[in-house]
């Protein structure tokens, strides 16, 4: 039977919180991404549960979920395996402060609890879980959104099954875009860190292609832009869209530049280059600032140069909450391996110690 809950209108719970972590395809890293921010919530000293995981045996997922407290699965028997699904007649008994559920766009198995309750697709479940004022952080690719089907089977040749209303997204409170180039991520799929083995080959050449990921991440980016754009309240002081370009004096910079300002315009959103202020600064990094001053003023931005505060990524952190950015362009590191080992990798820093801020990673190609 259909779980129940049984509430006066004084008792009513208010709707909870739902954060979806997006992203462009398998293995950027929306999963880890959740589990590390869930993670933060059990740390502060808040009840939080795994609701549903799939971990898709990868060792990072697994080791970002190792030591997270986990829901039992519901379990079905279909086909003469036992398979787990969400158990919400549980949560709804327990009723956690903050619960992660995977893979948002999942049809639930016949036979279910949630099929058998009028549920059939997960974001019906997580709605459930919604509206008994349990918070959530949900996972989804882009190419599982309804509107963008026929878009992505034309550009990718593939037509998705499994697809999510747009108006889920456009209802979330937060929205997390997940990015990374598609280079790294066509080496995290070769370094077996996706798929197993024997799917690799496979992989590369038929979905994970170079020309499918970069349409499926100006996809992404489009999407949470428009999603942003169009559920932004308007007419209130303070409340506005602020994209930060982060640059160091280099060619590439002008690319960050032009990008940054491209976001902004599609977000009404201020546009502000920065970039932190070295030890010494030879004439020629000097005259490539000038010319980035100049750039950003023609996008109607801002330029400012930052005093460091301990590094370069701890000074745009710094700097991100202090002027509440709520979008951070950032070039790939030009740092090699030891460099980093020695001085920290600034996009890791960034993504771990932001909240509620998008990170978009340019490629150096």
């Amino acid at each position: 039977m259909p779980e129940r809950l049984h509430l006066s209108g004084h008792d009513a719970p208010k709707r909870g919180h739902h954060k979806v972590y997006v992203g462009m395809a398998a293995g950027v890293g929306k999963t880890t991404r959740a589990l590390n921010d869930l993670r933060d919530h059990l740390e502060a000293g808040e009840d939080v549960l795994i609701g549903l995981l799939e971990t898709h045996s990868r060792a990072g997922t697994i080791t970002a979920a190792a030591g997270l407290p986990a829901w039992p699965r519901q379990m079905v028997e279909r086909g003469g395996a036992s398979l787990g699904e969400l158990d919400v007649a549980g949560l709804l008994e327990r009723r956690p402060a903050l619960v992660l559920i995977d893979e948002l766009a999942h049809t639930n198995l016949p036979g279910s609890a949630s099929v058998l309750a009028g549920r059939e697709k997960r974001w019906q479940d997580v709605e459930a879980l919604l509206a008994a004022g349990i918070d959530v952080l949900s996972t989804v690719n882009v190419q599982h959104l309804e509107s963008l089907n026929d878009t992505v089977s034309r550009l990718t040749g593939i037509r998705v099954r499994e697809r999510l209303p747009d108006h889920v997204l456009e209802s979330a409170d937060e929205l997390v875009l997940v990015d990374v180039t598609p280079t790294d991520l066509r080496a995290r799929l070769q370094a077996g860190k996706i798929y197993s083995p024997d799917k690799v080959d496979q992989s590369l050449s038929n979905f994970f292609t170079t020309q499918n990921l970069t349409a499926l991440r100006e996809l992404a980016l489009r999407q949470i832009a428009n999603v942003v754009e169009e559920e932004a309240p308007t007419g209130l002081p303070g409340v506005r869209e602020r994209v930060m370009v982060a640059i160091a004096a280099e060619e590439m910079a002008a690319r960050l530049i032009r990008r940054g300002g491209r976001l902004a315009e599609r977000l009404d959103a201020e546009l502000r280059v920065v970039s932190v202020r070295p030890a010494q600064m030879s004439s020629g990094a000097a005259r490539f600032l000038d010319t980035y001053r100049a750039l950003s003023t023609a996008l109607g931005g801002s330029f400012t140069m930052l005093d460091d505060q301990g590094g370069v990524a701890r000074t745009l952190v710094a700097y991100a909450r202090e002027q509440h950015v709520t979008q951070i362009v950032v070039g790939e590191s030009s740092r090699s391996r030891l460099e980093e080992f020695l001085r920290g990798n600034i996009i890791a820093f960034l993504l771990r110690e932001t909240r509620n801020v998008d990170v978009y990673v340019i490629s150096r190609d």
